[in-house]
């Protein structure tokens, strides 16, 4: 079924005679309603608390705006317990445009900027009193598009990123010159070429004092880089097979390294590049360990491919990598040659971050590293714990609404509340104060720095990084098998920084396989130069140096490899054939013989590399094997995944495989995902046909021009259970299963009804899935087994705020409902099928006469209904632990 429709009304229709407007704000409307009544349209509204959520419900409708825009009402803004939300400002957008950063000055007062304007300085009134627009002063200095700032060493630095190029993106420095109290001296200290919202972004001190931290996207163009610079510079898209651009065409030829976090002295002119593959990094924070932390998004075009990746919180540590690159390319948090995040997120447009030090909240709060989402409209709290020489983390909700696409957040000091921005795009924007009324202590929490001996010891190898040492090789090989993923990390970028002649011969000789794989990668890196990435003075290929780094693949035992070290050694060996190009066909034999054996695997992680290794080399049982494993499958990524990898494969195929791949095709063409998804399976088919013959394709000339039969998401899963019965469920007989049957369960069969019922459609979990439901992957942390079930049995009865639909109602009579997924300027985007990502329709907001929020979940009812009970049971057990197939439910 649909879970969301389009349908046309004539202009008299009855139901809608005289529309009124009762505008039900879960969406974009905010730029057309006004603050509640007997409040001025800059008075100072307080949002109660969380645990006070039915009187903001009951708000069911506003009035027309007075006296133009305002921003989102406190009543529709919700806090974490004990906190309290103030509304100080409503920005004129004609006068004073929309607001994206904020910082403090040291005086204390904040300074904010218009994403296509200039600058204004605040002093925040007492809190419960109204900001008087009077006291907003426009800062004199000529400077526009600042997009992220920053007072340090005793001036305001600020990363322009002008999308109207009327002035140079880049770093600048803004001053008093006259000792007025005024900033009114710009330089430019040093241009960052940019295009685009994916350009020159935040500022803010580097631990030690002495420099800054400058973060960029991925449309930025590296300004000369420092040789001190941790990040080796041996850039590299490493696909193995022909990487697909993305098939909207967005970010074609873009190469790597992508976006940049860099170190920059304070005059500006020594950058070093600290950490770069970022997409669109807008803002960072440093913790009091010193530890620098980011959030990232990804290509929302890719949703329900396999190589998505949601938005994420990372830990940036020197010298990191984090795989982006365009299209289909993508580096996945398993390629040993990048790293992951610490924690995923979702969907979403991250923008500000901060740290809650010095503020007046509970430790807990204190501590906790904020994340803004501005399409979701999401303050996240989240909560960090050390782990080895990095961290975990979870999530919390601790400012949300509807709608608050929200740009910036800052702790001030000196009232010791957090104030935060809506804005951005140009949309209807505000300033708004989050402060403590609760009960907990609000004194300020102690800081023991706690001995970690493995951050210490990562420590101790990135003091390697960026310079050449005689003890770093010597000191850092030990930890090329350390089981922290992040030291592993530290140590092989240490060794890649020091000439390769001092340590080639010791990768070479290396009797610990562990070791030898993570050297292997480190020097295929170095001494490979990547095919898109040569130029007219590179050398040629050293096919000596290919030979030496093959033989010693195929010596490695990989049977006796953890299945870490087996990525490892899959990734090392497809950067060595893409820097190095295609060896003898003697060493392609030796190559097959040592990987044909581990295809498939026990991971789909590690079938994804040796699927692409093995067609690469075209071997001939690689076709056979990957048929096998796209018709057991139970997501639409993994199939995606092994029919990309084959695409071009030549050997092995009979008429029976090939028929099964391109029916493959038509069922594919049903599938759903981003705006590019449909493009991709066409890029991918389109090889598939130019790799057959001129015989196969005569062949195959009935099934190749064959079209598919298109059908909704829904109507196109659960074949499984055609022909049964159905069982209308009670949440009383299945919750009294749950509670004695979760033991000795099938996490296969888990994993397979979770495709089956449409799950994956609309739900992420783990790695795979939609983005239109929410995040289940953490189920279990949130859900008991009753709950969950009483969720699946009953979806209308408590619906998610951030996934509810809403029906719209526009002047010619046409009806939209759905669910609202971007804002920009006076439109408003909705997804109107949530089990197609790519359903969408834009609405001028200017036009709404009605909108409503629906009463009905878009979950249909009835999806345990054709299932037993044992399949019911195997499907909660797999939700309930998290996709963990050791978990205790599946030990027998």
């Amino acid at each position: 079924m649909k879970t969301g429709f389009l349908r046309s009304f004539p202009p008299h229709a009855s139901r809608f005679k005289g529309r009124c407007i009762a505008a039900i704000l879960l969406s974009a409307c905010c730029v057309v309603m006004s603050a509640p009544d007997g409040l001025a349209q800059n008075g100072a509204t307080k949002a109660k608390p969380r645990k006070q959520p039915a009187k903001r419900a009951r708000q069911t409708s506003v009035g027309p705006a007075v006296g133009g825009n305002t921003a989102t009402p406190i009543d529709r803004i919700k806090a974490a317990e004990g906190f309290e939300v103030e509304l100080l400002y409503s920005v004129p957008g004609d006068q004073q445009g929309s607001w994206v950063n904020l910082c403090t000055d040291d005086k204390g007062r904040i300074l904010v900027s218009d994403q296509f304007g200039g600058m204004y300085r605040i002093t925040p009134p007492p809190a419960g009193q109204p900001l008087d627009p009077a006291e907003i002063e426009t800062v004199p200095a000529d400077i526009r598009a600042v997009n992220g700032m920053v007072w340090a060493f005793g001036a305001l630095y600020v990363g322009v990123n002008d999308y109207e190029q009327k002035i140079p993106s880049g770093l600048y420095r803004v001053t008093d010159s006259d000792g007025d109290d005024h900033l009114d001296k710009v330089e430019l200290l040093h241009e960052v070429h940019s295009k685009s919202d994916h350009g020159v972004h935040a500022l803010m001190p580097t631990p030690d004092g002495k420099a800054l931290y400058l973060v960029t996207g991925n449309n930025t163009t590296p300004p000369p880089l420092a040789d001190s610079s941790p990040v080796r510079q041996v850039w590299g898209e490493d696909h193995l097979l022909p990487s697909m651009p993305d098939g909207r065409g967005h970010n074609r030829g873009v190469l790597a390294p992508g976006g940049i976090i860099y170190r920059v002295s304070p005059d500006g002119q020594t950058f070093e590049a600290y950490a770069s593959g970022f997409r669109n990094v807008f803002d960072a924070a440093v913790n009091r360990d010193g530890e620098l932390f980011t959030y990232d998004a990804d290509m929302e075009y890719d949703f329900n491919t396999p190589w998505y990746r949601p938005t994420r919180i990372c830990h940036v540590t020197s010298g990191a990598e984090f795989g982006w690159r365009n299209g289909a390319g993508k580096r996945m948090p398993f390629y040993a040659d990048n790293l992951p995040g610490v924690l995923d997120i979702g969907p979403g447009s991250p923008t500000g971050m901060t740290f809650g030090y010095g503020a007046k909240f509970p430790a807990k709060y204190q501590d906790a590293l904020y994340a803004l989402d501005w399409s979701w409209g999401k303050l996240y709290a989240i909560h960090l714990e050390p782990s080895g020489s990095s961290y975990t983390a979870t999530k919390e909700e601790f400012v949300t609404g509807a709608p608050l696409p929200i740009t910036d957040a800052i702790i001030r000091p000196q009232d010791g509340a957090m104030y935060f921005t809506i804005g951005g795009r140009r949309v209807q924007s505000g300033l708004y104060r989050v402060t403590y009324v609760g009960d907990q202590s609000t004194e300020p929490a102690e800081f023991k720095p706690a001995k970690n001996k493995a951050r210490e010891t990562r420590h101790m190898l990135e003091a390697f990084h960026g310079k050449q040492d005689p003890q770093a090789i010597s000191v850092a090989w030990p930890y090329l098998d350390d089981q922290d993923r992040f030291i592993r990390f530290a140590a092989r970028t240490a060794i890649e920084h020091q000439p390769a002649q001092q340590w080639a011969g010791k990768a070479f000789k290396e009797s610990d396989p562990g070791k030898q794989v993570e050297a292997l990668l480190a020097l295929a890196r170095v001494t490979g130069v990547c095919p898109q990435h040569r130029s007219d003075d590179t050398p040629p290929v050293d096919t000596a140096m290919r030979e030496k780094l093959l033989a010693a693949v195929t010596s490695i035992d990989a049977t006796g490899l953890t299945e870490t070290q087996q990525l490892t050694l899959q990734r090392a060996t497809q950067i060595i054939l893409n820097r190095f190009g295609r060896p003898s066909d003697a060493t392609i034999e030796k190559l097959i013989a040592s990987f044909d054996p581990l295809f498939p695997a026990q991971s789909p992680e590690l079938n994804w590399l040796l699927c692409e290794t093995l067609a690469w080399l075209q071997s001939p049982t690689v076709a056979e094997k990957a048929i096998a494993l796209i018709q057991s499958a139970p997501t639409q990524e993994e199939q995606m995944q092994y029919a990309r990898s084959i695409r071009m494969l030549k050997a092995g195929w009979t008429p029976q495989l090939h028929t099964a791949y391109f029916e493959w095709f038509l069922k594919a063409a049903n599938y759903k995902g981003g705006a590019s998804f449909d493009q991709f399976i066409k890029f991918i088919r389109d090889d598939a046909v130019a790799s057959l013959s001129e015989t196969q394709k005569s062949d195959m000339a009935e099934l190749l021009a064959r079209k598919p039969v298109k059908k909704s998401a829904l109507e196109n899963l659960g074949q499984i259970f055609e022909g049964r019965s159905e069982t209308k469920w009670t949440l009383e007989e299945l919750s009294a299963a749950a509670r004695t049957g979760l033991e000795q369960r099938d996490f296969d069969n888990g994993r397979k009804m979770f495709a089956a019922s449409g799950c994956f459609a609309c739900h992420r979990f783990g790695d795979q899935g939609g983005m239109t439901g929410p995040d289940l992957t953490s189920a279990g942390r949130r859900y008991s087994p009753h709950d969950l079930l009483d969720q699946v049995i009953h979806p209308s009865k408590v619906i998610n705020d951030q996934f509810s639909a809403v029906k719209v109602l526009t002047d010619d009579g046409r009806i939209h409902v759905g669910v609202v997924v971007n804002l920009s300027g006076d439109s408003m985007t909705l997804n109107t099928d949530l089990t197609d990502p790519n359903a969408r329709v834009n609405i001028d907001r200017k036009t709404i006469e009605e909108m409503m929020v629906s009463k009905t979940s878009a979950m249909p009812e009835g999806l345990f209904n054709r299932m037993t009970e044992d399949e019911i049971l195997d499907l909660v057990a797999y939700l309930i632990s998290a996709g963990d197939p050791n978990h205790a439910f599946f030990k027998n």
